[in-house]
């Protein structure tokens, strides 16, 4: 029988996981993480050492109580217009439906963003037959708004491509901007009222600093990365994410889902791992941090495992900073 979670300690030790996707679905929590592979691979900038195929989906009925593996719920081989590396997924819940949207490369080691249907929180998913048109690069983070209209964020630099997509079209050669430049921000697109197709083209988010100028490609303190996450808290939208370089997770605030979002602070000081990866969820009456670190593999880039901890405001809306490794 398995034991009950503790915070700051991994949800599962039978496999690896990593970058979780918190929701409450029925009452319980639910996760969804990618799955790290047992295997050993040379770490690069392109991400290759993160080689995973599928996703599992984890379940607790409380924050004390033991986390269940409902098993695969979609593995790459089902996915037609996928070829490798499901990286982090995203859930949502609409019509009796739940949704499971997950990034992988195409045929042409494009990465793209799919999407795939259960009639349970847990799956299994069967995936749609192509990916959902007009989308690039990875890290689908999807927000069903008050007014039920959702938001899919997405995008991540290096490995998840999205510095190749500056014109609008796939450059296989192009780089980001200049330090001195304004960063490049997470897109974010609404969904249609079936989720499976974007309502326009995506929108490049801003992120500023308290002056209002947007924050630089070298700030790499504040500057987006990778691994969007938006959730609301009282009215205002707060979009979470890596900074990649300097390993924090920090936030910005905004009066509107698409922004632009003034910079706050700092959330997760960095892990161990070069990867940090997030998700903050309101469960009853607190809210929690899900979050990834590689202490379970004593280190490895590419075998992380999933953790969560308590999350706490202060009057003025302001995150309490966290660091996992002290109480």
């Amino acid at each position: 029988m398995s034991k009950p979670v503790k915070a700051n300690e991994p949800l599962v030790t039978h496999i690896y996981t990593a970058d979780p996707s918190a929701h409450v679905f029925d009452g319980k929590l639910y996760i969804y993480p990618s799955h790290d592979l047992d295997r050993n691979h040379a770490s690069n900038d392109n991400g290759d050492q993160y080689d995973m195929e599928d996703y599992h989906v984890l379940s607790m009925d409380d924050t004390e109580s033991a986390c269940i593996d409902h098993g695969e719920a979609l593995h790459i081989r089902d996915v037609p217009w996928a070829s490798k590396q499901m990286w982090a997924p995203d859930a949502a819940f609409r019509n009796g439906s739940y949704y499971l949207f997950f990034p992988a490369r195409d045929h042409d080691g494009v990465f793209r963003i799919g999407a795939a249907k259960s009639s349970s929180p847990a799956g299994p998913f069967i995936p749609e037959p192509h990916y959902i048109a007009g989308s690039f690069s990875i890290d689908p983070a999807v927000l069903v708004d008050e007014d039920q209209r959702a938001y899919m964020y997405f995008g991540g630099l290096w490995g998840g491509q999205l510095e190749k997509w500056r014109t609008g079209e796939y450059v296989s050669e192009a780089e980001g901007p200049a330090k001195e430049e304004p960063a490049l921000g997470p897109r974010v697109a609404e969904l249609s009222e079936d989720l499976l197709a974007f309502q326009g083209e995506p929108e490049e988010i801003l992120i500023v600093d308290d002056q209002g100028k947007p924050l630089t490609a070298g700030d790499e303190e504040r500057r987006y990365f990778e691994g969007p996450w938006v959730h609301k808290y009282r009215g205002k939208y707060y979009l979470s994410y890596s900074t990649g370089t300097t390993h924090k997770i920090v936030y910005a605030v905004s009066e509107h889902p698409k922004g632009p979002f003034v910079f706050q602070g700092t959330i997760l000081s960095p892990v161990i791992g070069w990867t940090t990866h997030h998700s903050i969820v309101q469960f009853r009456d607190k809210w929690y941090l899900f979050y990834h670190d590689s202490s379970l593999s004593g280190g490895a880039d590419n075998k992380r495992c999933v953790k969560f901890t308590e999350l706490q405001y202060n009057e003025d809306g302001t995150i309490r900073p966290i660091d996992p490794y002290k109480s």
